[in-house]
């Protein structure tokens, strides 16, 4: 069986297609688009569907260029870790120079779309969100500090604002607190992917917790965080910009976070330790996005 010269080209482009998205860390992405759009969704002042959708795009892409432009720095770290290796860059699917072209040209791009299709508001924060991913986490931060995550995690934490800002072109107290709910959330959620990924972190070199302050200390740090998760989670309710069906699903949730913590920072077999920390960032995902679903669902029950 022979594959004609026009089918090879399709595959290559379809390749070269897949790459490209892979490049703008789609998982990532999709979490960026839902809580923005949650954050614009929830705001007092609607826009119409079709300059909704656009600034989202927008959004998206900025999204996606900060991913390259990371996956770009990291291509070094990338190529030893498990986790990560078979990313484009490592693969040799993309060249650095394609990723470094292709995240400066979605971000700028980015930033011009969502200033055209919303406001000066927005794209100033979409901004500020790229450049603190790429220039402070990535760059300084994470090769240097344990605490990248916990100063980097502001970049993911912006998109619930940039979503309200795209309503309303100012910034106010209701998507701020849903920032804080990511912020204190993101690292719990990291420290429980590098408790069972310690080896990978500590082969890059990275000065993930677990690397630098050792399993017992991280798991601790976990249960602080979940603490302090708890009552973040749950001041939509009492700043009366959500009612009663989030307070009760986030107090559900936030409860069962803290007691996953808990049942990690007691353990003391390793294999079961990792069975936990795995189980915990499994639900860390699932938690954020009910929080947020709640947090939507609630507004619409209301209004």
């Amino acid at each position: 069986m022979t594959i004609s010269k026009s089918n090879t080209l399709k595959i290559n482009y379809f390749s070269y297609a897949k790459a490209f998205f892979n490049l703008m860390k789609p998982r990532v992405m999709s979490l960026v688009i839902f809580t923005c759009a949650v954050g614009m969704l929830i705001a007092p002042e609607k826009i119409n569907f079709l300059d909704s959708i656009l600034a989202l795009l927008a959004v998206a892409l900025g999204s996606g260029g900060a991913g390259a432009l990371n996956m770009w720095y990291e291509s070094d770290l990338d190529s030893l870790m498990t986790r990560t290796c078979l990313r484009p860059i490592p693969t040799g699917k993309l060249t650095k120079n394609q990723a470094l072209i292709f995240g400066v040209l979605s971000s700028l791009f980015s930033i011009i779309a969502l200033y055209v299709f919303s406001n000066l508001v927005a794209a100033t924060v979409l901004t500020i969100t790229i450049l603190f991913y790429v220039f402070v986490y990535t760059i300084w931060l994470k090769r240097k500090t344990p605490q990248n995550i916990v100063i980097g995690g502001a970049a993911g934490a912006l998109p619930p604002i940039i979503g309200w800002a795209i309503a309303m072109e100012n910034i106010s107290l209701e998507p701020v607190i849903l920032f804080l709910i990511i912020f204190i959330w993101t690292p719990s959620h990291f420290w429980a992917l590098s408790l069972y990924k310690t080896e990978d972190y500590r082969k890059a070199k990275i000065p993930m917790l677990p690397v630098t302050s050792g399993i017992k200390k991280t798991k601790l740090n976990i249960f602080i965080y979940a603490i302090a998760l708890f009552p973040i989670a749950l001041a939509p309710y009492f700043f009366q910009f959500s009612g009663t069906i989030y307070f009760i699903s986030a107090l559900i949730l936030s409860s069962y976070y803290i007691f996953i913590a808990f049942k990690l920072l007691k353990e003391k077999k390793p294999l079961l330790e990792k069975k936990i920390a795995t189980r915990l960032f499994g639900y860390s995902i699932f938690y954020l996005f009910i929080i947020f679903t709640f947090v939507l669902i609630d507004k619409i029950y209301l209004t």
